[in-house]
């Protein structure tokens, strides 16, 4: 019998290496385990950030993320079986540290007890180190849930670095996501500190509002204070035993390129043997392994090695994301969808509850847009009226991201007719924006790249700005793979673009050789072209854009670029003008399209 056969599965290519995609999963076997008994129905595979889960629903209609070492312990990590009110706060020991983390053991499942180490996540909240500390890691965060099993799993792999060095670490087991939403008092924050916050990252979800709950597997032994206390070390003798222990993890952790921003000898954990001494290897080295991994990150230099890698990856998969993908089955968390002619790979955003659409074919292009890869570094305004902000990812891709404002009534327009025109029409839903920016680039005239569409996890703070209901009504009987409705007014969705910096297909190539675009508001100001070139060239654009079939109720200076390619020479269309490329499109329209027609009768225009 085949390995297909044996566990139901399709091989795939995944980034020059053969993976597995289960297609069913209702099996006794899963990831090469036997399972005593079968995972629940309804069970399915996940993948993030380079992990493979088993995500399953819990009693409490939460979910259960569950890794290769988890998933045949499936039994005990489901939350009844050790997170059960009364058995919890009888059993569970709260663990030294600032971070509510805690021992406790499962209830007996099949004759066997698993002791746990459960961490509520911190992700989103500010990082409590030390002045010396911060003023060397200024932008220190705390993982995401996701974020940190996967930097785990990568040491663990041991495929950096020395081979002759391994860092111990626990075993990842899984990742508990509550179905309850914490409440604004449970987070010990102020009501006008989160106000704040939100007011200062529009658009971005509060982690701390949702609880995530890390699991890993116990390791026996004392941590390197406890160690010092049992061999009954004391002044400089236990201070030299803890700086050189703490100071070799550091040591070997950098030889394999990773770092804890707080590591501290609490975070060392040693086994003594029965007659009192250390537990060494057969090369005499003392055994340790680190723990705590809320500020694991990788060494600059191997962060840089990494992004180039996932960043070369992109660029070669993102200038093909409209080829057909026969010959890569889709993994069974991601689904194929076709929404007013564009094609998306459709997924939920596991770190925020929230669902992202990836333009395009090629489902390994899904991960780049996840929320914890680009909503929380740092970002620059490229608007002083509108919530639009330039960043670059953890994986050194450029992108601009833009609060959609989909049911709000357009303002700030000052031509009454054209006011009364686009409150007629109302503003775009986002996808509307990218089936006409590629209907657009189809019919001759360039935009900017349509990347993803993320609908947030969290409710809308500012529902009362919502007085257009007609996209939600228009769009109301579409719906995702999932049975939901592709948009809910509860909810925030933002357009992802592409930075213009170069045609995709070109920097596959040169990157790192950029074009440079301006908007010709920026243009003029800067003295690139003058008060009447501008005039000219935004006639020209809304001739163009005309012709094209397509106008801009509302087109100013700033939302058309003209680009300089890397020698500094403007670039020239063929009608003999500076080329023009489109970056804004909250108000634009077929021409054949009145401000009474349902959007998707569009759809064949």
């Amino acid at each position: 019998m085949s390995e297909s056969e044996i566990y139901n599965i399709t091989k795939i290519e995944d980034n020059g290496n053969t993976g597995t995609v289960l297609t069913s999963i209702n099996e006794k076997e899963v990831f090469g385990f036997s399972l005593k008994e079968p995972l629940p129905s309804g069970t399915s595979i996940v993948d993030l950030l380079g992990v493979k889960y088993v995500r399953l629903k819990t009693y409490d209609d939460g979910d259960l993320y569950l890794t290769k070492h988890g998933v045949k312990f499936w039994k005990h990590l489901l939350p009844e079986n050790w997170y059960a009110k009364d058995w919890f706060e009888a059993k569970c020991e709260r663990l030294i540290g600032t971070s509510a983390v805690y021992k406790v053991p499962t209830k007996e499942i099949n004759g066997r007890i698993l002791n746990l180490v459960v961490k509520w996540s911190r992700v989103g909240e500010q990082v409590p180190i030390d002045t010396l500390t911060i003023n060397r890691f200024i932008n220190a965060e705390f993982n995401s849930p996701f974020e940190e099993l996967s930097l785990v799993t990568e040491l663990r792999e041991n495929k950096t670095g020395p081979s002759g060095i391994r860092v111990n670490v626990q075993r990842p087991l899984g990742i508990y996501v509550p179905s309850k939403r914490l409440q604004l008092w449970q987070t010990g924050r102020s009501e006008a500190k989160i106000a704040a916050k939100i007011a200062r990252h529009p658009g971005v979800e509060l982690d701390i509002l949702r609880q995530y709950v890390l699991l890993f597997e116990w390791i026996k032994g004392y941590d390197a204070v406890e160690t010092a206390a049992k061999l009954g070390l004391t002044g400089i003798a236990r201070d030299e035993f803890l700086a050189r222990f703490t100071t070799l993890a550091i040591h070997e952790l950098q030889q394999k390129g990773y770092r804890v921003i707080d590591m501290k000898p609490e975070h060392v954990i040693m086994r003594l043997k029965p007659d009192g001494t250390i537990l060494r290897d057969r090369l005499n080295q003392i055994v340790y392994a680190v723990v705590d991994y809320e500020l694991l990150a990788r060494t600059p230099e191997h962060e840089q090695a990494v992004r180039s890698a996932n960043r070369k990856y992109y660029l070669q998969h993102m200038a093909k994301r409209f080829e057909s993908q026969d010959k890569k089955p889709l993994p069974v968390h991601l689904k194929a969808m076709n929404i007013l002619g564009v094609d998306y790979i459709y997924g939920r955003a596991e770190s925020t509850g929230g669902i992202l659409w990836v333009v395009g074919k090629d489902p390994d292009l899904f991960n780049y847009f996840l929320p914890e890869r680009w909503r929380r570094t740092p970002k620059r305004d490229l608007s002083l009226k509108n919530n639009v902000f330039y960043t670059q990812t953890k994986d050194d891709i450029k992108l601009v991201w833009r609060i959609s404002k989909m049911g709000e009534r357009p303002s700030g327009i000052g031509d009454s007719k054209n006011l009364r025109r686009a409150i007629s029409y109302g503003y775009n839903s986002p996808f509307e924006e990218f089936s006409y920016a590629l209907q657009l680039s189809r019919a001759g005239f360039k935009t900017v790249y349509p990347r993803a569409i993320y609908r947030t996890g969290s409710f809308r703070k500012n529902i009362e700005l919502i007085k257009d209901l007609s996209r939600f009504e228009f769009f109301k009987d579409l719906r995702t793979p999932d049975g939901l409705p592709v948009l809910e007014i509860d909810h925030e969705y933002i357009t992802i673009w592409g930075f213009w910096n170069g045609p995709d297909e070109y920097l596959v190539d040169r990157d790192g050789i950029f074009y440079k675009g301006f908007n010709i508001k920026q243009a003029t100001q800067n003295g690139l072209i003058n008060e009447q070139q501008a005039t000219d060239l935004l006639e020209h654009g809304g001739s163009r854009m005309a012709k094209c079939g397509f106008e801009d109720i509302n087109l100013k200076p700033d939302h058309l670029l003209i680009t300089f390619n890397p020698d500094g020479q403007l670039l020239i269309d063929s009608f003999g003008k500076p080329e023009v490329r489109l970056c804004n499109l909250e108000l634009v329209k077929p021409i054949s399209l009145s401000s009474q027609t349902n959007p998707l009768q569009e759809r064949l225009f």
